[in-house]
């Protein structure tokens, strides 16, 4: 009697934001590959494209060769925060998405569709509110720091006269002035409904509104147990970059050249 093959188990390593830090110990945990992973602060998105490139370098570059069958990311594209990033010891397997919302919702069209009918909405998950902050050694390099986006009113008064610090606030200091909504995506892996009731309370504060949808994990499922789809995922050969070529794809890769 024929017996089914099993498919070969992979190693694979994650490098991913800590925003994501629930969602994947989760998937990762019913995945039939061995993952080891590696969180990476979420600041690293305020620094700016290349400070946050060549930080997420730097993390690919100390994986060891020979050890992985392929690195993961756990990135979306992120102000082309990861593009020319260079897959050294492994192939680097990336999701096709503009931002962590992607993943969050499942895929790019039910981002961009909800995205579309829901101008002004700023998105919370459990990672965003426990893990959002910037962490206190990246603050000094952060693009809000450097542009003074992070000074208290208080602050620009006491520099700037009051006249000048009410018109500096508006225009630099108050980062949520174009959103109208707080939308919370509940991922199912919430030990509790604590995050949700504080974007809903944080929503009435601000007088906006408020929605919970029901996130989707079916692309961080799919990444961490290995179903790279060429439609929904980028596999980066070894000694290639990633692109950002501005088409549909969002994500591209090139053969490095030597120089």
């Amino acid at each position: 009697m024929a017996h089914s093959q099993e498919p070969a188990s992979m190693r694979l390593r994650l490098v991913a934001c800590e925003v994501l830090y629930r969602e994947f110990c989760h998937v990762v945990a019913s995945s039939p590959h061995t993952v080891d992973i590696e969180f990476v602060a979420k600041g690293l998105h305020d620094l700016g494209a290349e400070p946050m490139r060549s930080r997420l370098q730097a993390v690919l570059d100390c994986i060891p060769e020979g050890v992985y069958d392929a690195v993961l990311l756990g990135y979306g594209l992120c102000n082309n925060g990861i593009a020319g990033l260079v897959a050294t010891t492994a192939p680097l397997v990336v999701p096709r998405a503009h931002d962590c919302m992607t993943l969050f919702l499942g895929s790019r069209q039910r981002y961009e569709e909800y995205f579309h009918t829901h101008p002004g909405v700023y998105f919370k998950t459990s990672g965003w509110i426990e893990r959002g902050g910037i962490a206190e050694d990246l603050m000094p390099q952060t693009v809000q720091h450097r542009v003074g986006m992070d000074r208290t009113y208080t602050e620009l008064v006491e520099k700037y006269g009051e006249d000048n610090a009410e018109y500096l606030y508006e225009m630099l200091c108050d980062t949520t002035r174009n959103y109208s909504q707080f939308t919370f995506i509940e991922m199912g892996v919430e030990p509790d409904d604590r995050f949700e009731q504080q974007t809903g309370r944080e929503a009435q504060e601000r007088g906006w509104k408020f929605e919970k949808v029901q996130g989707d994990l079916r692309l961080l499922r799919k990444l961490v147990n290995g179903e790279w789809d060429p439609e929904e995922f980028l596999t980066v050969p070894p000694g290639h970059r990633i692109t950002a070529p501005l088409d549909s794809h969002i994500i591209a890769s090139e053969k490095c050249v030597e120089l």
